[in-house]
């Protein structure tokens, strides 16, 4: 026992005065508390501070065990840690504020221990004993922020994965809207997919905008990929992204309103098939893209269109095809044909009569020649 029961009696008379004197301080003095306490976190704040003096109050007067742990001014430290965080305050703030409020308490109470005849060692041990409260206090509130902050977090990202989720199987307006505010996530303008292999997710993020985000497991339609859905990387920011992604092996999607990224993905998967090392801008390769969309549908065009080769030696057809793929694209402009094949004008004319005798009048089909020229894209 550190005081009498006559002394522990005349301090708890004065807690609810010690009680509002310490708030009174702690609001003065911390900034992070500078208006009043009101609503749920005012009831709390004052619970907190009435338990913990009156707790304090009886173990300083023995009622409790030596060593015993502080009861309820430890539950509600660790109550008021908690509410803490849910309000986005960090632990620090608090902490300043049971030094504040430790100092006003022992002032207050060491004035009514004095009045109470405590002699000069008592007042010592009683002094210890008030700042070690002090530290278990803090100690219970840091455990009680960093549950709850753990525990936010963990739901945070629980959130975020269903909202990407949801961005790429285009959720309804309605169950979007909904999803991003479980989330509590701030729309940008727009998303912009990126498809990178699964072990390579967390290299590429880290040089990507810290507000991507990262889908890796049960990828739809994408096993074995992972996706980034990077914010406001379109226009002119689109340059940025790519050079950012120069040296990542990705696939990179085009930008869509956020809501619309599903369609970036989407892009962006089609595009899987032409894979090659590096970045993948989709946008560059948009007519490999809508030549390949339908493979099945391109080899019967094929089939079909090139018939006329088909009797010919394989490198003869081939030699014509080439000949023939670039006399369509350039227009018929024999001297380019030639530049673009490494071969002599003559040459080019001479394949070029062969061709007209497999094809006669189909060349001056202008839908014979759109069809020529899907057949023999690349």
């Amino acid at each position: 026992m550190v005081l009498d029961e006559a002394t522990v009696d005349a301090l708890r008379a004065q807690l609810p005065r010690v009680a509002s004197v310490v708030v009174a301080e702690v609001m003065q003095q911390v900034p992070a508390y500078d208006v009043p306490f009101q609503g749920r976190m005012g009831k709390i704040i004052e619970r907190a501070v009435q338990v913990s003096l009156a707790s304090f109050v009886t173990l300083a007067g023995g009622a409790a065990p030596q060593g015993a742990p502080v009861g309820v001014g430890v539950a509600a430290a660790r109550e008021l840690g908690q509410a803490e965080a849910q309000r986005g305050r960090p632990v620090e703030a608090l902490l300043s504020a049971y030094r504040v409020g430790a100092s006003a308490a022992w002032r207050e109470l060491s004035v009514e221990a004095i009045a109470a005849g405590v002699d000069a060692a008592t007042l010592g041990r009683f002094a210890e004993l008030v700042f070690t409260y002090i530290d278990e206090l803090s100690a219970a509130s840091v455990a009680g922020h960093n549950q709850q902050t753990s525990s936010a977090e963990r739901e945070r990202l629980v959130q975020l994965d269903r909202l990407t989720r949801g961005l790429l199987t285009g959720l309804p307006e309605l169950a979007l809207d909904e999803a991003v505010a479980a989330a509590g996530w701030v729309p940008p303008r727009t998303l912009t997919a990126v498809l990178v292999e699964r072990d390579r997710v967390l290299t590429t993020a880290g040089v990507l905008d810290p507000r991507t985000l990262t889908l890796v497991e049960d990828l739809p339609g994408a096993d074995d990929h992972a996706v980034l859905l990077v914010p406001d990387s379109g226009g002119r920011s689109r340059a940025r992204l790519l050079e950012v992604l120069a040296g990542h092996d990705a696939i990179v999607g085009p930008a869509r309103p956020w809501a619309e990224v599903s369609g970036s993905y989407a892009r962006a998967l089609s595009a899987v098939a032409l894979r090659r090392s590096g970045v993948l801008d989709t946008d560059a390769v948009l007519p490999e893209l809508v030549l390949h969309a339908d493979p099945s549908a391109l080899a019967d065009l094929r089939e079909v269109t090139l018939a006329p080769f088909a009797d010919l030696p394989e490198e003869t057809a081939e030699r014509l095809k080439d000949t023939l793929r670039a006399w369509l694209l350039l227009q018929g402009r024999r001297e380019l044909v030639a530049e673009t094949l490494h071969v002599h004008p003559q040459t080019v004319r001479y394949r070029m009569n062969q061709v007209r005798d497999l094809y006669g009048e189909r060349l001056a089909d202008p839908d014979e020649v759109f069809a020529l020229v899907l057949a023999l894209g690349r």
